[in-house]
């Protein structure tokens, strides 16, 4: 038996909402309205707000994670969704996270990494 562990983006991108880049609070409804969209089991979070603008959010999944970290100042932001394939093969999940969540902040793409784990 041959088992693939998953599909991890990592991402670099410019938001076109830059805005949304300063604090925590519209990401956060984003990602918990991703995880019940897809299906998955959060086991825990960890959300922050820097003085001066920025914030850092690293929510981890039975499945894996999900995690980001912003520079308003560069309008530049870091994002990453691993999903394990342990159960069901979840790349399409994967996919469709990375690309919603690159929608909502209107990101431009600076470098996007898949490795199929």
């Amino acid at each position: 038996m041959h088992y693939k562990p998953g599909l991890h983006i990592l991402s670099e991108f410019i938001a076109g909402k830059p805005e949304y880049l300063s604090s925590f609070e519209n990401c956060k409804v984003l990602f918990d309205g991703l995880i019940v969209k897809y299906r998955l089991s959060k086991v825990g979070e960890v959300y922050h707000n820097f003085e001066g603008g920025g914030f850092t959010a690293v929510i981890c999944l039975t499945e894996s994670h999900l995690s980001i970290h912003t520079w308003p100042e560069f309008k530049l932001a870091t994002f990453d969704v691993f999903l394990s394939n342990y159960q069901k093969d979840n790349e399409d999940k994967v996919r469709g996270i990375y690309a919603e969540a690159l929608a909502f902040f209107e990101g431009s793409e600076r470098q996007r990494t898949e490795l199929t784990r």
